[in-house]
């Protein structure tokens, strides 16, 4: 549920490089440009660096922008110098966990439609992922949930359906072919994807881990510093 101004602390830290930040589908595009498939979203993002960044660039995501990055990478690897993935999933291994997943989010997708977006958002900050948020300064979070709430529950529910983990690809089997160095990010209070990072790093070609002190999964909004700090140095610390 976030938009191109969650990253705006990053942005402006990196200028003057040149940073794009696309919206994804559902999260703020007119209807006509929602993609259709997981594929299609990631054909419609490289249009946009066709555009836009016609060289060789670095490649930042967080969670379902991690997973689309992910995607992007083992499409045409050679299009990124980098990639700092934080909070990212690969994919489902089994059709019983791809159908425990499309269950978990129809019941999301009936949430949004029935009682609406304000609904979703209290529901939402209160999943255990996102416990460790509750520390942080009461401005911090309110501009967060004003993001999330902008968007429309017809959005979220349609990028639910197409960019769902449980409608995505599984790039496990792709990982080991990346030669570009891959930066895995995530909070040390975020166990699960803990544990997804250490097996992907076992499969990377050229990957390291950066565990993030005291914060747990939105690196990007609990701790941008440290990402500023890590995106300027090139690497893990």
């Amino acid at each position: 549920m976030g938009a191109p101004e969650s990253f705006a602390a990053i942005a402006d830290a990196l200028a003057p490089a040149a940073v794009v930040a696309p919206t994804l589908a559902g999260h703020g595009l007119p209807v006509a440009a929602w993609s259709r498939s997981f594929g299609a979203e990631l054909e419609r993002i490289e249009g946009l660096l066709d555009e836009r960044c016609p060289g060789r660039v670095r490649l930042l995501g967080y969670s379902l922008g991690a997973r689309v990055g992910l995607g992007l990478l083992c499409r045409s690897p050679r299009r990124f110098e980098t990639a700092t993935l934080i909070g990212v999933h690969p994919g489902l291994d089994s059709a019983a966990e791809r159908s425990a997943r499309e269950a978990q989010q129809s019941e999301w997708k009936k949430l949004l439609l029935e009682q609406g977006v304000a609904a979703f958002v209290d529901y939402w900050e209160k999943l255990p992922l996102f416990e460790s948020q509750t520390a942080l300064p009461a401005a911090r979070l309110a501009a967060q949930r004003a993001v999330r709430r902008a968007h429309s529950a017809e959005g979220l529910a349609h990028a639910l359906e197409v960019l769902g983990l449980h409608g995505m690809p599984s790039y496990w089997g792709e990982l080991s072919k990346l030669e570009l160095p891959v930066s895995l990010v995530v909070g040390e209070r975020d166990h699960k994807f803990i544990a997804l990072a250490e097996r992907m790093l076992s499969l990377l070609p050229r990957a390291q881990l950066s565990i993030v002190p005291g914060v747990g999964h939105n690196v990007v909004l609990e701790a941008p510093e440290y990402l500023v700090g890590l995106l300027a140095s090139g690497g893990a610390r």
